[in-house]
C-alpha cells in the first residue's frame, strides 16, 4: 500500500472539496477511528495509510453527494493519490455507492465504521456528557436496533461489515467506542482551530 500524501496535504485537499463544520468532523473521527485500529490490529506501520483513507473516504460527499464514490477517484488522481489508497477510499461505499469491494484488512475496516462511527456519534450526543468516554456497546446497541434513530446510519452496512471481518457485533462497537474515545479530545480540538 502506497502512502504518497502527507496527513497535512491529506487534510488540505479534505478542507478543498468540504466546508461544512459537520463533514469534516466525520472525516477526523473515522481517521482517528482507523489510526487506532492500525495499532490494534497489528498494522501500526501502515498507521498514517490507514488513518489518510479515513481522512479522505468522503472526499465527494459534500459536494457531489450524487456522485459519491464516483467523482472521488478524478479528485483524488487530480491530486496524485495513488491508486491503492483511491481503490479503499472507493471500497467503503461497495453496495451503496460504489462496486469497489473491500479486499484488504483496512478496507474492510473502513467499509465497517464508517457508518458505525456516524451512529455512535449521534448517540454521544444525546448523552448528558455529549462524549463517547462514558459510553458502552450496550448503548449502541439499543441506537442500533431502533431504525428511527439516526436512520442515515446504515444498519445492513454495519452488518456487513461485521460479517466481512469476522466479528460479532458486540465486538465492532466496543472496539470502535474505544476508537473513539482514543480520539475525541484531539478532534474537538482540532475542530476549534478550524
Amino acid at each position: 500500500m502506497e502512502n504518497n500524501l502527507t496527513r497535512q496535504e491529506a487534510y488540505a485537499l479534505l478542507k478543498k472539496y468540504n466546508k461544512e463544520p459537520f463533514h469534516i468532523q466525520h472525516a477526523l473521527t473515522v481517521e482517528g477511528v482507523m489510526r487506532w485500529y492500525a495499532n490494534e490490529l497489528g498494522y501500526g506501520d501502515e498507521a498514517d495509510y490507514w488513518a489518510i483513507a479515513g481522512l479522505l473516504h468522503d472526499i465527494d460527499f459534500e459536494m457531489y453527494p450524487d456522485e459519491h464514490c464516483i467523482k472521488a477517484p478524478l479528485l483524488l488522481k487530480e491530486a496524485g493519490v495513488s491508486e491503492d489508497m483511491i481503490h479503499a477510499v472507493c471500497s467503503h461505499g461497495y453496495g451503496l455507492c460504489s462496486d469497489v469491494k473491500p479486499e484488504h484488512e483496512m478496507e474492510k475496516v473502513l467499509f465497517a465504521v464508517d457508518e458505525l462511527t456516524g451512529l455512535i456519534g449521534a448517540a454521544a450526543l444525546m448523552r448528558p456528557s455529549k462524549s463517547v468516554m462514558d459510553m458502552e456497546a450496550s448503548s449502541v446497541k439499543k441506537k442500533f436496533k431502533d431504525k428511527r434513530f439516526a436512520a442515515g446510519c446504515s444498519r445492513d452496512v454495519i452488518s456487513k461489515g461485521a460479517e466481512s471481518l469476522g466479528w460479532e457485533m458486540n465486538d465492532l462497537f466496543e472496539k470502535t467506542i474505544l476508537a473513539m474515545r482514543s480520539c475525541e479530545k484531539q478532534i474537538q480540538e482540532e475542530m476549534e482551530q478550524a
